[in-house]
């Protein structure tokens, strides 16, 4: 018997597909018309970048969108996918080209028509081509949809579609994983399951089904020959990081590929990332406002994960609330970073819109435990350093120190302190100053960006230690989605809070209720 899905569940996502505007609703919605002045190429690189490299660690959703019974994956050799690319890049040379002769003689209002056309035409492709690819490139696309304010708006409605659900494999080749790696298929296995996936997550599809004691869950699924398509794109990882050296004198690319192949090889293992589930659900048991589903691992394999089934609104539907619950809302995505971070020593480091779920006033569902970094105390000792030395005690030259020993700026590094001070500060802008301040999508975007400036004097001289890779995720994440939602808080006193060192008293109604859960948790040995 198969269950039909009619509400939002744990690991999904909405089941309509994004739609593209036309370049007459657009125009209509005055969106102002700018030139494509950015190819491909500086779209891709720029994501990476931004990302820290846990772009390509991702891979998410690489599914067929011809998939039929015995399909696996497409395209997963090197050669194939670089076709694909090099394919993209000439259309989109292609496409300028026409578009500059068409424009030679066109009235001014033809040429901002055209600038649109050309826009739409080219930002379907992209977002077409990176869906059918899956892997490394999408999750770029997936993660400058919803951080850079620069790109396009043409190109942001595109690459939003990558944030949607995408073509599912079939029914038949799921149950085929599943009987695989379980030893029953599902229909026997479980007293219901639902072959029409539920979700896609980062590297499988999600089913709902029911346990044979009357448990309801969520059963994410690893597509069949996923592992050969992440290695076609990790085959890739030491040509862009090598090359993005040559833009970044000081880059040292050799951290970063080990960092993401480490962070990789766990994510293809549902067996670590039930561990790591376990993790945060065992450190958050009992807690007021953060939940972490249940892990069944009775039911859970090296390719086969089954967790609770949690039900919820998506970050799509919260973009409706009022400001208040937004504001709620950022202020315990914000709780739950740091304070996994500073106290459970560990980052879940995939702060993408679909990972959530939301309730009025209630609990924040977190989802999705696939990359997940565990610190030890000498990493933590750092953080500490350069949180105190640029936030607390204000000392420029304990500072510079602090992040020579961190290992992000070469020791020799011919800059001014100041100019050390100025290019980091930015990171730092948030606790810098007590009182309620205003994220925004500009603000997240110009952290970003800060990230790669390079009219710094000191950006040629930094790098990028195997410890910040997936941290850069706050950057880019976190600060993205709190921008998305306008939360406003005194985020100094909020993390004050969290920083074991400070250990600062409640600050908000919900640092209150995380205060008493924390003195019940010590009590009982939880936390």
């Amino acid at each position: 018997m198969s269950i039909r899905v009619s509400d939002r569940s744990a690991l999904t996502g909405p089941r309509e597909r994004s739609r593209l505007p036309s370049a007459a609703v657009l125009q209509r919605r005055q969106i102002p018309a700018r030139p494509w002045a950015r190819p491909l190429a500086a779209v891709a690189a720029g994501a990476v970048l931004a990302g820290t490299t846990a772009a390509v660690v991702a891979g998410r959703r690489r599914r067929s969108r011809t998939a039929g019974p015995g399909a696996t994956l497409s395209s997963t050799s090197r050669a194939a996918r670089n076709l694909q690319i090099a394919a993209l890049s000439a259309r989109v040379a292609g496409a300028s080209a026409r578009h500059r002769a068409r424009a030679t003689f066109a009235s001014a209002e033809q040429k901002e028509v055209l600038r649109d056309e050309l826009a739409m035409r080219t930002a379907t492709d992209v977002a077409e081509t990176l869906g059918n690819m899956k892997g490394a490139l999408m999750k770029i696309g997936q993660m400058a949809s919803y951080v850079d304010e620069g790109l396009p708006e043409p190109l942001r409605q595109a690459l939003s579609q990558l944030q949607a659900d995408a073509p599912a494999m079939s029914g038949e080749l799921a149950a085929s994983v599943v009987e695989a790696e379980l030893g029953r298929p599902p229909d026997v296995l479980f007293e219901r399951w639902d072959p029409v996936p539920i979700a896609a997550a980062s590297i499988g599809q999600v089913h709902r089904a029911l346990t044979r004691d009357g448990r309801a869950v969520a059963v994410k699924v690893q597509y069949p020959g996923v592992a050969e398509a992440i290695g076609s794109d990790l085959a890739n990882a030491d040509l862009i990081f090598g090359t993005l050296s040559y833009a970044f004198p000081g880059l040292d690319p050799a951290p970063l590929v080990a960092e993401l192949k480490a962070r990789l090889g766990e994510e293809l293992d549902y067996r670590q990332e039930a561990d790591n589930q376990q993790l945060f659900a065992d450190f958050y048991a009992g807690h007021p406002f953060i939940r972490i589903p249940d892990v069944h691992h009775d039911l859970s394999t090296g390719r086969v994960l089954t967790t609770e089934l949690v039900t919820g609104a998506t970050f799509a539907e919260v973009d409706g609330w009022d400001q208040h619950e937004k504001d709620r809302i950022g202020e315990i995505l914000y709780r739950f970073v740091f304070r996994s971070l500073y106290r459970l020593s560990a980052f879940n480091g995939d702060p993408h819109p679909g990972n959530y779920l939301f309730v009025r006033g209630g609990p924040v569902t977190f989802l999705d435990f696939g990359l997940v970094r565990r610190f030890d105390v000498g990493e933590l000792t750092r953080f500490r350093a350069m949180i105190t030395a640029m936030v607390i005690d204000r000392d420029p030259d304990a500072f510079r120190r602090a992040v020579v020993a961190a290992g992000l700026l070469h020791a020799d590094a011919p800059v001014a302190t100041e100019d050390v001070v100025e290019y980091f500060s930015r990171f730092y802008e948030l606790v810098r100053q007590r009182g309620p301040v205003t994220c925004s999508p500009a603000y997240a975007s110009a952290t970003v960006r800060q990230t790669f400036n390079r009219q710094s004097p000191v950006t040629r001289y930094t790098t990028v230690p195997a410890s910040f890779v997936l941290i850069q995720r706050i950057n880019l994440g976190l600060f993205a989605l709190l921008g998305r939602l306008g939360a406003t808080a005194d985020w100094r006193r909020v993390t004050e809070e969290i920083w074991p060192w400070v250990a600062g008293p409640p600050s908000t109604p919900l640092g209150e209720a995380e205060a008493a859960w924390s003195t019940e948790a010590d009590l009982t040995g939880r936390g």
